[in-house]
């Protein structure tokens, strides 16, 4: 490794085993970071690395698509006939439609604040309701389960606090939420509700991140839209399963391709949503690192 200086520029030159010298730090004599110069060996480096995570994404899609197909075509009619169907006519003989509305509404609302997940209950939303009916059967109790632990956790507010203190290096992607404008909270809001993390404990500990309740509300139903819509689609496809079974019927090869890839592309893109929250996540988190660095 040697430095040289040409033209008032101070040049870091790696030697490597090919002979073939890597710049791989140009600053100028005011403090200035100019262009940085490669060898053709980290481009292919990079192609290489770009194909591979291609060849996985193509692998793990063709995985879920076998997968589905044999869960269509073998699990799912069993599964229908010794499980499902036996629940649904006890659901259907038991409840109304009026009750069981009442029911799932009541579970979506309470179940977020008592740490119960509520995704079972919005499956027998899609599966009861369908799409329209389903969907704002959802996001209503949606909006009133995720209320009540953001005004619950502000009489905890000194509490919550300090356990954000305790723990800095995982409070920090909640902090997030509570910086910035409006727009800022919404955004952050949005990412953290598609992302992995645990919704029910985000709920309780937004209010000590500073988020207004307007963001954190419209940031938490944007985010949990894509989760609905997989819910409901799971539990419209558990009755089209069931039906079929009940009536001693297999499900046509045109109806099983729609239903296996319609599930397939809901879970793939459930999945690029989530992994792109993450990625954003770390960028945001990764700035605000920055800026404290710099004050």
């Amino acid at each position: 490794m040697t430095i040289e200086t040409n033209a008032g520029i101070s040049q870091l030159k790696v030697q490597v085993t090919d002979h073939t010298p890597h710049y791989v730090i140009i600053t100028s004599p005011e403090g200035g970071v100019a262009t940085t110069s490669f060898s053709s060996s980290a481009d292919c480096t990079s192609i290489w690395w770009s194909f591979w995570w291609w060849g996985k994404l193509v692998f793990l899609v063709l995985f879920l698509v076998v997968l589905g197909f044999c869960f269509f075509v073998w699990i799912g009619p069993y599964l229908m006939e010794k499980e499902v169907i036996p629940i649904l006519n006890w659901e259907t003989e038991t409840f109304s439609k009026p009750v069981l509305a009442v029911i799932i509404f009541s579970s979506v609302v309470i179940f977020p604040s008592v740490f119960i997940p509520s995704t079972p209950s919005m499956w027998v939303a899609g599966l009861s309701f369908g799409y329209g009916l389903g969907f704002l059967l959802i996001i209503c109790g949606v909006s009133i389960g995720v209320s009540l632990p953001y005004f619950i956790g502000s009489l905890f507010y000194h509490k919550i606090q300090a356990w954000l203190e305790k723990y800095p290096n995982k409070a920090s992607i909640i902090r997030l939420a509570g910086e910035g404008d409006s727009y800022d909270q919404f955004r952050a809001v949005t990412l953290l509700r598609i992302s992995p993390f645990p919704y029910a404990i985000f709920n309780y500990c937004a209010v000590a991140t500073g988020v207004k309740y307007v963001p954190y509300l419209i940031g938490t139903l944007v985010g949990m839209v894509p989760e609905i819509f997989v819910a409901i689609y799971t539990g419209i496809m558990i009755r089209t399963l069931a039906d079929a079974s009940k009536e001693q019927r297999s499900l046509a090869p045109l109806q099983i391709v729609f239903t296996v890839c319609g599930f397939v592309i809901t879970i793939v893109s459930t999945i690029i949503v989530t992994i792109y929250a993450k990625k954003r996540l770390s960028e945001l988190q990764a700035d605000d690192e920055q800026l404290l660095l710099l004050q």
